[in-house]
C-alpha cells in the first residue's frame, strides 16, 4: 500500500486531520516519509541548500564555533549537535576549518540528530573520522558546553494552520472531496482569545501557523544550554515576529508542487516564526541576537574576503565562486529570504550579529 493510499484509508475511517498530521505524515512516516525513503538533497533531489552551494558556507559557520569556544575559554570537552545534518557537507566544511584551531578537535564531542536512514549513512561516510553518534532526543550530553547548528531544519518540523471566522479560529484540515484530497476547516472554533496576542485583531478569513514542534525543540535545548552553556545557531527561511500568512508550500524535482499531491515524494516545508522561538529561550534563561538576514550574517563574517582568497587561490574558478557567493548573500538570490537566529548564554558575543 502507498503512503497515498494509507493517508487517504486514515482519513475515510477518522474524518479530516490536522496539517500537522498531514505533513508529518508525508515527511517521517516510517518506511515510506519523504525523509525517510529518499535522498532529498543535492542535484539528484528536490532542493540544494547552502552548504551544497559552497564551502564557504560551512566554513564561516566553523570559524563562528571556534569563536565561541574561545569565548568559553576553550573548554577541554564540549558537544557539538546539528539538526538535521543532511547530506553531512555542512559539518564536514565546518571542522575541516574548525579543527585547526589547537584544542578544538581533543576537545570536540560531535553529535548528529537525523532520522533519514539514506542521509545517515551519508552522514557517516562523510564524518567519519570524528567519530560522530546519533542522537534521538536531547535528554542526555556530556559535560562541557553544547553548541547546536540548525540549517534548513525548523522549516520541515510539522505546523498547524488557523483561519479566523467571525466565531472564532477555526483549524485547517485535510480531508477528501469527491475521492481527492483537499483542505477545509474544522467546524469547532477555538477562542480567540486563545490565540497569540499578536494576531488579536486579524481580520476574518486571516490565516495563523503555529509550530508546536519548533517551539518544543528550542524549549528543551535551550534548557540544556542554559544548563551546560553554549548556543542555538539555527538559519532558515522566516521571520522575526509572529505574523499571519500561509507559507506551507512543496517542492520537487526543484521545483514548486501541490503540497496534497503526491506525499512521501514531495518536500513540504513553512516558513519559521523566530520570534515564537526567541521568546521560548529567553523563557529558559538565553540571550537572543537580533534575527540577521543570512546575506548579512555571512558578509559581516567576512564572506567577501574569503572568496578572494579563494579565488587567488583558484583562478580558473573565480567565476564560480563569485557566483555562489552572490547566490549566498544577494538580496534577490538567497540573502533576504534565509535569515539566522542566535539564542545563547548571557555573556557570550556571538558574531555576525548587531546587537
Amino acid at each position: 500500500m502507498t503512503l497515498e493510499q494509507q493517508i487517504d484509508m486514515q482519513i475515510r475511517a477518522g474524518g479530516p486531520m490536522s496539517v500537522a498530521t498531514y505533513m508529518g505524515l508525508c515527511l517521517t512516516h516510517p518506511s515510506k516519509g519523504y525523509y525517510r525513503a529518499r535522498e532529498p538533497i543535492g542535484s539528484k533531489g528536490d532542493f540544494i541548500t547552502a552548504p551544497e552551494i559552497s564551502q564557504m558556507f560551512g566554513e564561516l559557520i566553523g570559524f563562528w564555533l571556534v569563536n565561541l569556544w574561545q569565548q568559553m575559554s576553550e573548554p577541554k570537552a564540549f558537544t557539538l549537535l546539528e539538526l538535521g545534518p543532511g547530506r553531512g557537507t555542512l559539518m564536514a566544511d565546518i571542522l575541516r576549518v574548525a579543527c585547526r584551531a589547537p584544542g578544538f578537535r581533543d576537545a570536540l564531542h560531535l553529535r548528529l540528530f537525523e532520522t533519514s536512514p539514506p542521509l545517515m549513512a551519508e552522514q557517516q561516510a562523510r564524518l567519519e573520522a570524528y567519530e560522530p553518534k546519533w542522537l534521538q532526543n536531547f535528554e542526555n550530553f556530556d559535560e562541557g558546553p553544547v553548541l547546536v547548528v540548525a540549517n534548513e531544519f525548523f522549516d520541515a518540523l510539522p505546523i498547524r494552520q488557523f483561519i479566523r471566522k467571525p466565531d472564532g479560529w477555526h483549524e485547517r484540515q485535510v480531508g477528501l472531496v469527491d475521492g481527492k484530497r483537499a483542505f477545509g476547516l474544522s467546524p469547532t472554533p477555538i477562542p480567540a482569545e486563545a490565540m497569540p496576542e499578536a494576531v488579536s485583531d486579524a481580520e476574518f478569513d486571516t490565516m495563523l501557523e503555529v509550530c508546536f514542534g519548533a517551539a518544543e525543540v528550542t524549549s528543551q535545548l535551550a534548557k540544556v544550554i542554559a544548563g551546560h552553556g553554549g548556543s542555538l545557531l539555527a538559519i532558515d527561511y522566516g521571520y522575526a515576529a509572529t505574523r499571519t500568512g500561509d507559507t506551507l508550500q512543496g517542492v520537487r524535482n526543484h521545483a514548486y508542487a501541490d503540497v496534497l499531491e503526491a506525499p512521501g515524494e514531495t518536500d513540504i516545508s513553512a516558513h519559521v516564526d523566530f520570534g515564537a522561538l526567541a521568546n521560548v529561550a529567553r523563557k529558559a534563561g538565553l540571550a537572543t541576537q537580533p534575527l540577521a538576514t543570512q546575506g548579512e550574517f555571512l558578509t559581516r563574517l567576512g564572506i567577501g574576503e574569503r572568496a578572494a582568497a579563494l579565488a587567488r587561490a583558484n583562478p580558473g574558478s573565480a567565476a564560480d565562486i563569485e557566483a555562489a557567493r552572490a547566490r549566498l548573500v544577494n538580496t534577490d538570490q538567497m540573502g533576504n529570504l534565509f535569515k539566522v537566529f542566535c539564542a545563547h548564554s548571557p555573556g557570550l558575543m556571538p558574531p555576525g550579529f548587531i546587537s
